[in-house]
């Protein structure tokens, strides 16, 4: 396939091509120093405020769906091939756009640093269609942060606006906006600069594969919700990106009668129906994994290939046995994913290779599942720890468990004595509970830093055991939880 030199995307209604992009270049940077769009703003510069947010539109199933994302964090030549909107782009004719106006009727803003990230927040809810409710307005909203009015007025003119059916510009113009961003899917590959310093992102997986392969010190990005702070908080020098996104093979998300299978470079918000499809706690864990913002960028192949010791989604993949695959130019290879992680910043990735895939197996009729998310911000924080758990079982007993939990040791990783402690055991039987919590001390000897003490995980995770047995056992979650209950999900298989 041929190269191109330069990304395209639309924006304002035309295509923009630039061929001077800077492997670090942010989306937020071109915007401001060179657009002079000024109403995105800069807040915290890592992804965490919604100053920043801007909408990006891409061309699904034939549609334009729009996501909120962070200006600050996403590299400018990641958004080839999309539509870009900002907060400048909204009022036409003297006239402001729907939800801008909410913000005016219901006294949204008062310093109003914060409200052009708020206004797109709610353009993205707005052109979702349908009805919503204040829960689904917190969530739309939990990457956004405001030190003045308070969320009350916000989250009231979202509700006033966001119910129904969008009518504005960028409705009217929705057939246009496709055919303009099928337009853009060349199928090139994208390479700006030279051998030294570029960004590059191939359009193939095979091509990918053999880019890194020839330059495995090069840097590889899914969303960079991590990367990016690499560049605005550590001033790291990255002089060669290569970005995933634009490989159509790795967002692949396929499903059959016994598993799921994730392309690496599928965001979370393409990923989490099917997740969430395979138990609803893995579903509450990914409406708290960051924000709106985080999920429309972030990958599951990111947060795996990381290693972060705390990353939500490894403790959960590690629990429902998921495996792995890797790639280096054409050679091709699985394994268990927790064999992956072998220590602190340290994983069975050759230089060159890289990750392409994850197949997770789906939960059996005698399998329950239960995963908590333990942080000191209920919303967009990392964790303190997480704790996944899976038990099979057979008549009154554990045949089999599966125990993992991330931020209790220098990777994710299961708890082979808790395991062992329970293997057979009666369901119901206390006892045996307290012997598996206290086997987690032979597990695990987790460190004291600014999230969370020593004794605090030792002892949360204990409790967190206990509770997914108590509810297994037969508890209604709604006695166990204050958020995330399941409903009317079965409660028990004994």
């Amino acid at each position: 396939m041929s190269e191109r030199g330069s990304i395209k995307f639309r924006y304002r209604g035309r295509t923009v091509a630039l061929t001077d992009v800077g492997p670090m270049d942010t989306l937020l940077d071109w915007l401001r120093l060179d657009r002079h769009a000024m109403g995105t703003k800069e807040g915290c510069g890592e992804g965490d405020c919604g100053a920043c947010t801007v909408a990006l539109g891409s061309l699904r199933d034939g549609k334009v769906v729009y996501e909120a994302v962070n200006a600050c964090i996403l590299l400018l030549g990641m958004i080839d091939g999309k539509e870009l909107i900002c907060v400048d782009d909204l009022a036409r004719d003297g006239e402001l756009h729907p939800v801008q106006q909410a913000m005016v009727e219901t006294h949204g803003s008062q310093c109003g640093f914060c409200t052009p990230g708020f206004v797109m927040s709610l353009f993205t809810l707005y052109h979702r269609g349908g009805a919503v409710d204040r829960s689904m307005v917190n969530d739309q909203i939990a990457g956004n942060l405001c030190r003045c009015t308070g969320y009350r007025p916000i989250a009231d003119a979202a509700i006033k606006t966001c119910s129904g059916t969008p009518q504005d510009a960028w409705i009217a113009a929705a057939d246009e906006a496709a055919g303009h961003l099928a337009g853009l899917d060349d199928g090139h590959d994208v390479f700006i600069g030279d051998a030294a310093s570029f960004f590059a992102a191939p359009a193939s997986e095979y091509a990918l594969a053999a880019l890194y392969s020839a330059h495995p010190d090069a840097t590889l990005v899914g969303g960079a919700t991590d990367v990016g702070l690499w560049i605005t908080k550590q001033l790291r020098s990255l002089p060669k990106i290569i970005h995933t996104g634009r490989v159509k093979s790795l967002h692949a998300i396929t499903e059959d009668a016994d598993t799921v299978a994730i392309g690496a470079a599928a965001t979370y918000a393409e990923a989490e129906e099917a997740l969430g499809g395979i138990d609803p706690d893995i579903a509450e864990m990914l409406r708290r994994l960051g924000s709106k913002q985080v999920r429309a960028s972030g990958t599951i192949g990111g947060n795996i290939a990381n290693g972060s010791p705390i990353g939500d989604t490894p403790p959960v993949l590690i629990a429902l046995k998921a495996r792995l695959q890797l790639r280096h130019g054409e050679t091709v290879r699985d394994i268990a994913l927790e064999d992956f992680f072998i220590d602190y910043g340290k994983q069975d990735r050759g230089a060159g290779e890289l990750a392409t895939k994850v197949t997770i197996p789906k939960l059996e009729g005698d399998q329950v599942f239960r995963c908590y998310k333990i942080s000191k911000r209920f919303d967009q924080d990392i964790s303190a720890l997480l704790g996944a758990f899976r038990f099979t079982i057979k008549g009154s007993r554990i045949r089999n468990a599966r125990i993992a939990f991330g931020g209790m040791a220098a990777t994710p990783k299961r708890a082979l004595a808790a395991e062992s402690a329970l293997q057979g055991a009666k369901l119901k039987d206390r006892n045996v509970w307290e012997n598996a919590a206290a086997a987690l001390d032979r597990d695990f000897s987790p460190i004291d830093d600014m999230r969370a003490s020593s004794d605090y995980r030792r002892e949360t995770a204990k409790s967190l055991l206990m509770k997914a047995l108590i509810e297994v056992a037969g508890e209604a979650s709604s006695n166990t939880r204050v958020t995330g209950v399941r409903g009317g999900e079965l409660e028990s298989v004994a």
